[in-house]
């Protein structure tokens, strides 16, 4: 069995390599907060007067929306969801690091969250391509 040269250079299989990168390891960290790790957020939303139940939308779009995101689910619905996770999480935990740099790595110290945030901003703009279980629909 050969390999087709052009899979190499298909911009679907850039695609699938995008979604599996911003959806599976943002999926480690939805993982985390539905093991119990969730609270702090409910906390930082309380102490801005907000209701700490909004703390469950960022665990479902970590868990599920990640998970839509890998298999090609309605990727740019998904996507849409995790850009505004994405900029909710930088504005509560990072906006005091948005003009840092971090000294141990020499990084921009916010380069983790806007990863995540223009990965899933590709995939607004891009959809899932053609690896994906809803190819072709409106949301994908």
């Amino acid at each position: 069995m050969t390999l087709n040269k052009d899979f190499l250079r298909s911009n679907d299989f850039g695609l699938l390599v995008l979604r599996l990168t911003v959806g599976g390891l943002m999926l480690f960290h939805g993982v985390a907060k539905v093991m119990g790790g969730y609270a702090f957020i409910g906390g930082m939303l309380e102490s801005m007067g907000l209701p700490s139940f909004i703390a469950w939308f960022a665990v479902a779009t970590e868990l599920i929306g990640s998970i839509m995101i890998v298999l090609g689910i309605w990727t740019r619905a998904a996507a849409v969801v995790m850009v505004g996770n994405m900029v909710v999480a930088i504005l509560m935990a990072h906006m005091g690091q948005i003009f840092t740099i971090d000294p141990a790595t020499g990084g921009w110290a916010i380069e983790l969250p806007m990863l995540y945030l223009l990965g899933a901003a590709a995939l607004c703009f891009t959809g899932a391509g053609r690896f994906a279980l809803t190819k072709g629909s409106v949301l994908d």
